[in-house]
């Protein structure tokens, strides 16, 4: 009996190990990706890191981070896209396949990730995208998915300061007659600055994307 627990013991130490490296391993091919999503601002930019994480989720199968992050950056790539040009032209053809991929990809993530503020950041952003792809006819429809996806996220981490910055871009943006406005963008600028100020994510790998295009915004509001 005795030996039997001896090895039960090690065996249960080897696997925590073989864990940890696979860990390690995972940061580590994370990391560098992670960073440059901040420094990333072309369609060939996000393209190839979106390709980048949907290669690692494909192999780490059981980390939503790797989807989460492939489909942020489908989102961004679709927004290039949809920014160009005159915004009140449809051009769903071109945007929405890049919101079907970031939707699947994000489903994938939520079902490792239940509850999370950041899931229902990408959502928002998601919604966001297929309004831009025809702002006209998907106003009524994405607008108020867009609103509801920002208050779930709000209300799983009132702390998530990625939940002011879209709110305060949507402001930015939005016309003053539909309810734009810059000087409530700049509050929630403000209030996005704060909240980077205080968080603290649980990893390296953890969401901490936003802090640079906040300070631009807000600079922007002056």
């Amino acid at each position: 009996m005795k030996k039997i627990m001896i090895a039960m013991i090690a065996l249960a130490i080897s696997s925590a190990a073989v864990a940890q490296m696979e860990n390690e391993k995972f940061v580590k091919a994370m990391e560098p990706k992670v960073i440059a999503l901040d420094t990333t601002h072309s369609l060939e930019g996000f393209t190839e890191l979106a390709n980048a994480f949907e290669r690692i989720a494909d192999v780490e199968k059981n980390q939503w981070l790797a989807y989460y992050y492939a489909a942020m950056c489908n989102v961004n790539a679709g927004l290039v896209i949809g920014s160009g040009g005159d915004m009140m032209a449809a051009k769903a053809d071109k945007t929405d396949p890049y919101a079907d991929k970031a939707e699947q990809l994000i489903n994938k993530a939520e079902l490792l990730e239940k509850s999370n503020s950041e899931i229902y950041v990408i959502k928002k952003m998601i919604a966001s995208l297929r309004m831009l792809g025809d702002p006209m006819n998907r106003y009524m429809t994405y607008g108020a998915e867009i609103q509801a996806m920002l208050d779930e996220a709000r209300k799983l981490n009132p702390e998530n300061p990625r939940v002011y910055l879209l709110e305060g871009q949507d402001k930015f943006y939005t016309p003053e007659q539909f309810g734009g406005s810059k000087s409530e963008a700049k509050v929630l600028f403000e209030t996005a600055l704060k909240k980077f100020e205080a968080a603290k994510p649980a990893t390296s790998i953890h969401p901490s994307w936003g802090l640079p295009t906040t300070k631009y915004f807000h600079s922007q509001c002056q």
